[in-house]
């Protein structure tokens, strides 16, 4: 377990791994001050000025540091914002005060809240329920990965999750 709950945040950007600590979904500067980057299309304007634009963002969620920052670099390098959390708990947090979600990738199997439980709560809610959800888990058991899709999941992902993954879910769901 890590010794903070603080979301991991990922910013577009030719960085390093010290870019853990830049803009969170909604586009900023980690000053707070919203960007005016596009790229690829697939910029967002924000409100009613059209140079303001948010990236789409992704919330990751796992409670394996090692899956998570996986899953955080191979979208990163499908030029996606990533906040990376550990809990399904710190994701609804994160959805209540974050409004420009474009999907949630989550493990299955988490303490606390499951995956399962995560993707219920979102697709059960008014405001989220339009956010695609992605289950990830590394056993392959089909009532699981049925019950997921039949309860609203896009996709269920085999760990570990490959580039050819992302690169599906993400020309499917985010472009």
């Amino acid at each position: 377990m890590e010794a903070s709950s603080k979301p991991q945040e990922v910013t577009l950007g030719g960085g390093s791994r010290g870019d853990l600590q830049g803009a969170r979904c909604r586009g900023t500067d980690g000053r707070g001050e919203e960007t005016k980057e596009r790229s690829g299309g697939r910029a967002m304007p924000v409100g009613d000025d059209p140079e303001v634009v948010v990236e789409p963002c992704v919330i990751a969620v796992d409670d394996s540091s090692v899956d998570r920052a996986l899953v955080t670099a191979l979208l990163r390098r499908s030029k996606y914002r990533v906040t990376a959390v550990d809990s399904g708990k710190r994701a609804l947090e994160i959805l209540g005060s974050e409004p420009n979600v474009s999907m949630i990738i989550t493990d299955y199997w988490m303490p606390e809240m499951t995956g399962y439980d995560l993707l219920k709560k979102v697709k059960e809610s008014s405001e989220l329920k339009q956010i695609p959800v992605v289950i990830m888990s590394s056993e392959n058991v089909p009532t699981r990965i049925t019950r997921c899709l039949e309860e609203g999941a896009e996709d269920f992902l085999l760990k570990p999750v490959r580039p050819s993954d992302i690169s599906r879910i993400t020309t499917r769901m985010l472009h």
